[in-house]
């Protein structure tokens, strides 16, 4: 369950940008989580609930965006999702020496805060 970890990691960076910006409350954080993470929805929301809780995050919503895999072939630049289905070669050109360029990761894209202002 490597989600928990994210969410501790995700709880912890908008707690610190509530207090660099004076919030009186976090209302939502939205997430970009890579296709390649393997991290699970439902096991994230679980988490955040329990980790939330007793902080400025509590009873704040939680907005997952889902990253696709892209990869670029390096042999004729095409920018693509890799597929099983083309045993993840290049759909143009069949080469399978490319790069992933997209959806490893996990980021915090944006924290939604109430301030006293």
């Amino acid at each position: 369950m490597h989600e928990m970890s994210y969410v501790v990691r995700f709880v912890n960076q908008a707690l610190t940008v509530a207090n660099e910006r004076h919030a009186s409350r976090v209302t939502g954080l939205v997430l970009d989580i890579g296709e390649m993470t393997g991290i699970e929805d439902d096991y994230l929301r679980r988490y955040y609930t329990t980790a939330a809780k007793g902080t400025l995050l509590e009873n704040s919503t939680l907005e997952i965006h889902h990253v696709p895999i892209t990869a670029k072939c390096d042999t004729c630049g095409l920018t693509y999702h890799p597929s099983k289905e083309h045993d993840y070669l290049c759909p143009d050109c069949h080469s399978g020496i490319c790069h992933i360029t997209g959806g490893r990761g996990a980021v915090l894209r944006q924290v939604k805060l109430l301030t006293d202002d």
